[in-house]
């Protein structure tokens, strides 16, 4: 008699009716999804907005602090324009689905009276994160959020991620270490970037005081007990700040991934035209 290999298709999948079994999840893992939140009419419209704004960037019609001359290339006598920042400013469906309250709901639970930081440079982006010739992301190494800004006062944070298109490994997705939100894991004095350590940065960041069982790698190695995340087009995958988590590359460079991401965040709510994170 063969056996049966049971595999959970919906491990981490949630919708708005378990919104208190996606809680404990998201605190134990470090990560969930919430499925069921947007209608295909409200990702059309997102769509619409963000890959309006998109153009605009790309052609130079919005003002500068919209694109990023790094992360937009020129080639062929064409610009790319993968990422929109500050989107919910100039995309008010958008920033409607940002603010739902259910999301709202479930950011309160995690970061009690924390806010959404809207008006800093990547606060809330639109994101078309595809690997063809014109694009200037490809993948993303392991990092934890709270890495980017270990010296600021606004940590803890969790993060969401509004999947417009489905992932699977023909269009990249998102690599995570399940319960490595609890490890307190260094700031980063050694990374593929040789970035400096902000004078004020903490030693470590997580929910505890463990430290990491292995060190965080450079760059795109694997990492003991990772899992892959897939989500359906209109899943919100939402994750801890101090989660280890890492994008890896599309397999096909004509494939599409595109999201909406931001995060809340503890401490002061941003100022207008705040740009330090």
């Amino acid at each position: 008699m063969r056996g049966t290999l049971s595999i959970d298709p919906d491990f981490g999948v949630f919708r708005a009716d378990a919104l208190d079994a996606l809680d404990v999840f998201f605190r134990t893992h470090g990560f969930a999804i919430l499925r069921g939140l947007y209608s295909p009419d409200d990702l059309a419209a997102m769509l619409a907005e963000c890959v309006d704004a998109q153009t605009r960037v790309a052609n130079g019609e919005l003002a500068e602090r919209h694109g990023n001359s790094i992360l937009t290339d020129a080639a062929a006598g064409s610009r790319f324009a993968n990422y929109v920042q500050y989107i919910t400013l100039i995309a008010p469906a958008t920033r409607g689905a940002v603010l739902h309250p259910t999301l709202t709901a479930l950011m309160q639970r995690w970061i009690p009276g924390g806010h959404l930081r809207e008006h800093s440079r990547f606060g809330v982006v639109y994101q078309d994160a595809r690997a063809g010739v014109l694009s200037g992301y490809k993948r993303i190494g392991w990092h934890s959020d709270w890495q980017s800004g270990p010296q600021l006062d606004v940590w803890p944070s969790a993060a969401f991620t509004i999947h417009v298109d489905g992932t699977s490994p023909e269009n990249g997705f998102l690599r995570v270490a399940p319960g490595s939100h609890r490890w307190a894991t260094p700031a980063p004095y050694r990374n593929a970037n040789n970035a400096p350590v902000p004078e004020g940065a903490r030693a470590a960041g997580g929910h505890t005081q463990l430290e990491p069982p292995f060190p965080m790698p450079l760059g795109f190695e694997k990492v003991h007990g990772e899992i892959a995340v897939y989500c359906d087009a209109g899943d919100m995958l939402l994750h801890d700040a101090y989660l280890w988590h890492s994008a890896a590359i599309a397999t096909e460079p004509h494939a599409v991934r595109r999201h909406i991401r931001g995060a809340w965040f503890s401490g002061k709510p941003d100022a207008v035209e705040d740009d330090y994170l």
